[in-house]
C-alpha cells in the first residue's frame, strides 16, 4: 500500500496546542499530502490562526481536562459521519507535555472514537518523561549526563521542612524533574530554567518554590560549559515495531532567553552527527518506545563530548528544523499507523539549511567567525526557513500582520533578557 496514496485519500489530522510547533506539523502535513489539519486550541494564537491549512477549533480547558477529551470524541464523531461511507483515518498529535499526557492518559476512550496515537505506553511516558529516570536508562546504554541532585518537595508543607544541602559546586542549573506537572503551575518567578550563582540565590530559589506551592521533585545540576552554541537537539520517531524510522538533528545558534522560554531553540542549523543521532537511536531502542521524541543535548567544549539533559515524549517545538533537514516527521506518522510500512534504514537528515524564529539581522549580532559566515552563506544561497512564513499557501494580511509584529517583538525580547552573548548562554 502506497503511503501517499493512502494519506491523500483518507487522512485527517487533528493536533491540540496552538505554538509554531503547532503549525510546523501542519504545515508537515500539508507539504507532504496536500491535507488541512484540525487544530483544537485554547485561543487563536499568531502561529495558527488566519491559516488557509487550519481548521481551527477553540475549546476552553482551563482546570477541566475531560473537555478536551470530550470535544476529541465529538470531532472524531463529526469526521466520520461526514466521510459517510468513505474511511477516515483520524491521526491525533500535540508537542505539548501537559496535552501529550492528558492524550495518553486517556488512549483507550480516544482510540475507541477512532483516532491513530502514536505515542508511547503511560508508563513508558511517565518513565522517559521524569528527568531522574531518563538520566537512569540513559546511563544503562552509555550516555553521558550532568551530574544531578535531586530535591523533594513533597514534604514541604512540613513546619520543619528544610531542603536537603547541596554538594555540587556552583554556578547550578536548576529545574523541574516532570515538565508536565511544572505546566499546571502559576506563581511570582515561576521559570523554564533557574540559573543560580551564589547559596542565596539557590536559598532564595527554595523558597519561591515552597510559597509557590511547588511540591514535586526539583533537579539541581552542574553547568555544562558553553553558550547557545554548544546545545544540540534531536528528533526521532519510532514505529509500532519499535524501529527508528526517522531521524534529524540540528546544532542550535541562540535560544529564547525570556523565562517562560528560556532554553527553546529560536535558531538552528539541521545537521547530521552520527554519534549523537546513534546515542538517542540506542535510547530509544532500550524502553518500549512509539512515537516522536526530542532530545536536548551539549557538546562539552572541555572534551567534545554529547551531554544529555532529557527527552521530551512528544514532537519539539521547534520540529520544522526536521522538515527543513529533508525528512517529513508527516511521512513518519503516516508510514506507520496508516500505511503499515516500515522503511529498512531510517529516514536521516540530508541537508543543512538554516532555520530561525527571529530577523536574520538579530540572529547574526550573537555570532562570531566560523558561525557568522556559515549563517551568511546559507542566506546568500537561500538556504533558509521560517517556520510561520508559508509562501504562496499563507495569503492572509492579518496574518502577515502579525509576523511583522512577531518579528519586532523579538528584538523587543532579546533587547530585555539577552542584549549580548554570554560564556554560559545565562
Amino acid at each position: 500500500m502506497n503511503s501517499n496514496q493512502t494519506a491523500a485519500r483518507r487522512l485527517q489530522p487533528v493536533i491540540v496546542g496552538g505554538d509554531i510547533g503547532v503549525y510546523a506539523l501542519v504545515r508537515s502535513f500539508h507539504e507532504t499530502y496536500g491535507v488541512r489539519s484540525i487544530v483544537l486550541a485554547e485561543a487563536e494564537t499568531g502561529a495558527v490562526g488566519q491559516s488557509s491549512i487550519i481548521d481551527l477549533r477553540i475549546i476552553t480547558v482551563g482546570q477541566h481536562p475531560e473537555r478536551l477529551i470530550d470535544a476529541l470524541v465529538a470531532c472524531a464523531r463529526e469526521q466520520q459521519e461526514a466521510a459517510g461511507a468513505d474511511q477516515v483515518d483520524l491521526v491525533l498529535l500535540t508537542n505539548s507535555d501537559w496535552y501529550a499526557r492528558l492524550l495518553v492518559g486517556a488512549r483507550d476512550e480516544l482510540e475507541n472514537a477512532g483516532y491513530k496515537l502514536p505515542f508511547p505506553s503511560l508508563q513508558t511516558f511517565e518513565e522517559v518523561s521524569d528527568k531522574q529516570q531518563f538520566a537512569r536508562i540513559a546511563g544503562e546504554v552509555g550516555m553521558r549526563v550532568p551530574t544531578t541532585q535531586t530535591i523533594d518537595f513533597s514534604p514541604a508543607d512540613d513546619a520543619g521542612w528544610q531542603p536537603e544541602a547541596v554538594t555540587l559546586r556552583y554556578p547550578l542549573v536548576c529545574k523541574p524533574a516532570v515538565s508536565s506537572y511544572w505546566q499546571t503551575m502559576s506563581f511570582d518567578g515561576k521559570k523554564k530554567i533557574y540559573f543560580v550563582e551564589t547559596a542565596e540565590q539557590l536559598e532564595r530559589l527554595w523558597q519561591t518554590l515552597r510559597t509557590g506551592g511547588f511540591r514535586g521533585e526539583f533537579l539541581v545540576q552542574e553547568l555544562v560549559p558553553g553558550d547557545d552554541t554548544t546545545q544540540r537537539s534531536v528528533t526521532a520517531y519510532v514505529d509500532g515495531e519499535g524501529r527508528v524510522t526517522m531521524l534529524s538533528g540540528a546544532r542550535v545558534l541562540l535560544e529564547d532567553h525570556t523565562p517562560a522560554g528560556m532554553g527553546i531553540p529560536a535558531a538552528m542549523i539541521s545537521d547530521r552527527d552520527d554519534e549523537l543521532l546513534d546515542q538517542a537511536r540506542r535510547f530509544l531502542e532500550h524502553v518500549d518506545y512509539h512515537g516522536f521524541a526530542n532530545f536536548d543535548a551539549k557538546i562539552d567544549p572541555r572534551d567534545g563530548s554529547a551531554v544529555f539533559f532529557e527527552v521530551n515524549p512528544r514532537i519539539g517545538r521547534n520540529n520544522y528544523y526536521v522538515s527543513a533537514g529533508g525528512t517529513s516527521p508527516a511521512a513518519a506518522v503516516v508510514r506507520d499507523v496508516i500505511a503499515g510500512e516500515s522503511p529498512q534504514s531510517p529516514d536521516v537528515v540530508s541537508q543543512r539549511v538554516l532555520y530561525t524564529t527571529v530577523p536574520t539581522g538579530l540572529l547574526l549580532k550573537y555570532l562570531t567567525g566560523a558561525q557568522s559566515e556559515e549563517v551568511r552563506r546559507l542566506l546568500r544561497t537561500k538556504q533558509v526557513v521560517e517556520p510561520l512564513k508559508y509562501p504562496r499557501v499563507e495569503r492572509s494580511l492579518r496574518r502577515g500582520l502579525y509576523l511583522m509584529l512577531a518579528s519586532a517583538n523579538q528584538r523587543r525580547k532579546y533587547r530585555k533578557y539577552y542584549p549580548e552573548t554570554t560564556e554560559t548562554g545565562f
